[in-house]
């Protein structure tokens, strides 16, 4: 699986060629650098590791520095490894080689995109997992407009069951979004326009798979 690691600009919307207003995604995706090529015979597994974004070298920790180092490049800020690189990547992907989002992507192709969805605190049933609140029914509850109600633990189970929704810690979590377009490709800028939209807020890590 191929891929690169971005930053996610924003979110915007264009017309596609039938007309409609098609909401999207602007992500600076790249330019990566190859820090670590890992291979079946050292490792047991085929692997590309990319690093992005630059970070000061006082806030790197030594062996981090020693790492970058090998690879000849200057300390990143993310760094992502992308297991079985294919194919048609080989020779390009070699130690201390850049990537860029116009070699790994094109226009027409679908991606995936993990990020950190936005953090929103402890949250209540209502918003964290779609409850009605006080409705029509009222399932245990009076006079509460956004309390979760009966949980339905008697003298038999005697307990709560494991799994049940309930108010909490909402988002702040790794999020993947499966099959984005790819709308538009700017290589000179290394921007890559998606359709749909990907999670966390602006200036994020974003990593894009193929």
């Amino acid at each position: 699986m191929s891929g690169i690691i971005g930053k996610k600009v924003g979110m915007t919307s264009i017309f596609s060629a039938d007309g409609r207003n098609v909401a999207c995604t602007l992500i600076e995706a790249g330019p990566c650098v190859v820090t670590q090529v890992k291979n079946v015979e050292t490792d047991g597994y085929s692997a590309v590791q990319l690093g992005y974004g630059e970070r000061k070298e006082k806030n790197t920790p030594k062996p981090l520095l020693g790492h970058f180092k090998k690879a000849g490049t200057t300390p990143k800020q993310k760094v992502v490894e992308f297991r079985d690189f294919r194919v048609e990547f080989e020779g390009q992907v070699d130690l201390g080689k850049t990537v860029k989002a116009g070699e790994v992507f094109g226009e027409g192709d679908f991606v995936d995109a993990i990020g950190t969805s936005k953090g929103k605190g402890f949250q209540g049933v209502v918003k964290r997992h779609g409850f009605g609140g006080v409705g029509g029914a009222t399932h245990g509850q009076h006079n509460r407009q956004r309390h979760p109600g009966s949980i339905g633990a008697c003298s038999w189970p005697s307990r709560v069951f494991k799994g049940l929704r309930m108010a909490g810690r909402m988002g702040g979590s790794r999020v993947k979004v499966l099959n984005l377009k790819v709308l538009k490709v700017y290589p000179e800028k290394n921007l890559i326009l998606v359709s749909g939209s990907v999670p966390g807020p602006k200036n994020s890590f974003v990593i894009l798979e193929k």
